[in-house]
């Protein structure tokens, strides 16, 4: 089983318990990628939750240093750090990549790492489907 990142979306949701979001499936998917250390969250989403909290676009159920500690305390949930490969691949992504740079960052790290990208996000199911990162439709 390859391992798991997760887009933004997918990660609050599942940190936040929101099982009416994400099917037993999704969920049981995640978990075994967890279990096996194989769960990835990219410090990108740290930084786009940020913006759409400040922006009343998404809620938190804590101050969001205190989130992002507490949805990253569980084991089997490692941080994907952003580095300068990674950077640079969201610049030089094949095809007709996403222009949010959030997801753009979230591809290059799925690419970089060769791991699935769990998403909902159309853009980027359609962008796998053209064969350019492997995605995990959720």
């Amino acid at each position: 089983m390859s391992a798991l990142l997760l887009d933004t979306h997918i990660w609050l949701w599942y940190a936040e318990g929101d099982r009416d979001r994400l099917p037993a499936a999704s969920v049981k998917r995640i978990e075994d990628a967890r279990r096996n250390e194989g769960l990835l969250v990219s410090a990108i989403s740290v930084w786009e939750l940020g913006i759409l909290h400040a922006k009343g676009r998404v809620q938190l159920s804590s101050p969001l240093r205190d989130w992002v500690q507490r949805a990253l305390k569980p084991s089997g949930i490692s941080l994907a750090t952003l580095d300068a490969d990674t950077a640079a691949e969201s610049t030089l992504l094949p095809g007709e990549p996403h222009g949010d740079p959030a997801d753009r960052f979230l591809v290059a790290t799925a690419r970089i790492r060769d791991v699935v990208l769990a998403t909902r996000d159309r853009e980027v199911i359609e962008y796998g489907k053209a064969g350019h990162v492997r995605v995990l439709k959720l």
